[in-house]
């Protein structure tokens, strides 16, 4: 009887957990489905989609040159195989089912990996037997930034990469923890996917990673429970320079002239300051409270491990320096907090304040579903587009005004004005 409990309260976890994830980055459905077409959030999605294409009819190709970008010289892209081959797979299951496979397969991609990173921690959390684990999964499910990252028609690698780090993390805790072969070979696993999939952000991170296990323990890198991670890490490089056949750009340190006029256009390349309110949009008043549950740890003797603790300054403070690193930030602030919330005994307490400390992302949402329509107004008289430095809310008024515009616009128009589609993608439609 109490296997069967057991079990009926792990799938009306999941259940609850998986529409939450669901329902947080489908949001945004009307903008990405409009009038039987599929479109995508970014413009850079249209890129992917296009290397996903030309994979599509010529299985095999590992696309490494942009000709369709920058005519006539192309562009190189930092961008790897991985993405483009499981968006072809998840195309090939959706075929017999839609019409548009290839851009619904674009479309749901995204949230897809969003919902396996929340089946992941949710097993992973209840193994670590974590007192307010669902702190975690919540925050993970609602927080703005992370859903952002994995939203509905957004095919970028970033969800791939968030992924993976965020497994990479968690293994890395409990590999440490238990000295276990298995979650030392899942670690070395998902650090080495990440790393094929963006040769930047992973490689800092798990810098930091190996920086403090050298620091705390230098043998222990080494020790005979490694092996395994070493061993997959090393062969899942070897697979992917065997297969990219080049040397992985770092095109964030790049000073080209395309570059810099690309980095311009780009929000996530931004500073945010440690006075911006969008950090409580993204992770509650939580946030504030984080630096006194630390020292509270310290001094009960249950401080994070210190390869977590390190992570977590480390992305706040590449935050501070650049916007894109909120993904991470705020993905290691969500693992984390259970174990900061640890040393408080009343479970009320903590539930309270909880709902109370995330009345800020409660309110961005609310802004997002239902925005101000006089501010949106505003944004319009004056040309439509804010300075790109005020993140965040802004930014969503004034995309989700102009995408309901479009939206209109197609609607009302309807087949009588087929190339509408490419006015916001042009080289898209021309590619399919």
């Amino acid at each position: 009887m109490q296997r069967v409990a057991r079990f009926s309260l792990a799938i009306i976890e999941i259940t609850t957990l998986s529409a939450l994830i669901l329902a947080a980055r489908c949001a945004n459905y009307q903008d990405v489905f409009v009038a039987g077409n599929v479109y995508f959030t970014d413009a850079d999605c249209y890129a992917r989609m296009t290397r996903v294409r030309m994979c599509e009819k010529n299985p095999g190709l590992v696309v490494r040159h942009h000709n369709f970008e920058n005519f006539p010289e192309g562009t190189t892209p930092h961008t790897t195989a991985p993405l483009d081959y499981l968006i072809l797979g998840l195309t090939q299951a959706l075929t017999p089912f839609s019409g548009h496979g290839i851009d619904l397969a674009g479309a749901i991609v995204s949230p897809l990996l969003a919902l396996f990173g929340g089946w992941f921690l949710w097993w992973w959390s209840r193994r670590m037997t974590f007192r307010y684990r669902w702190v975690t999964l919540i925050v993970y499910a609602i927080s703005p930034v992370l859903v952002h990252g994995t939203e509905l028609g957004r095919p970028d690698h970033q969800s791939l990469v968030m992924l993976l780090v965020t497994v990479a993390i968690c293994a890395e805790w409990t590999s440490r923890s238990e000295s276990s072969r298995q979650w030392s070979a899942l670690s070395g696993t998902a650090w080495g996917l990440a790393l094929w999939v963006s040769f930047y952000e992973p490689l800092v991170l798990l810098a930091i990673v190996m920086a403090v296990g050298c620091f705390q323990d230098r043998r222990s890198l080494f020790a005979k429970y490694w092996s395994a991670g070493w061993i997959c890490f090393a062969a899942i490089l070897a697979i992917a320079f065997l297969i990219e056949q080049r040397i992985p750009a770092m095109s964030i340190f790049q000073s080209t002239e395309i570059f810099k006029n690309w980095t311009r256009t780009i929000g996530e390349l931004v500073h945010v300051s440690p006075a911006n309110p969008i950090w409580l949009r993204w992770t509650g008043y939580l946030f504030l409270v984080a630096p006194f549950l630390i020292w509270f740890s310290l001094r009960k003797g249950t401080l994070l491990p210190p390869t977590i603790l390190a992570l977590l300054v480390a992305t706040y403070g590449l935050t501070i320096w650049q916007a894109r690193w909120a993904y991470f930030f705020v993905s290691v602030f969500a693992i984390a907090l259970p174990d900061l919330l640890e040393p408080i005994k009343s479970r009320t307490a903590v539930w309270v304040a909880f709902v109370l400390s995330i009345f800020p992302i409660a309110h961005d949402w609310d802004t997002q579903l239902w925005p101000n329509h006089r501010r949106t107004a505003r944004f319009w008289r004056r040309g439509g587009f804010p300075h790109r430095s005020r993140i965040g809310q802004s930014n969503r008024v004034w995309l989700g005004a102009r995408t309901k515009a479009c939206r209109e616009l197609q609607t009302a128009l309807g087949s009588s004005f087929p190339k509408i589609g490419e006015a916001r993608a042009r080289f898209w439609r021309i590619a399919r």
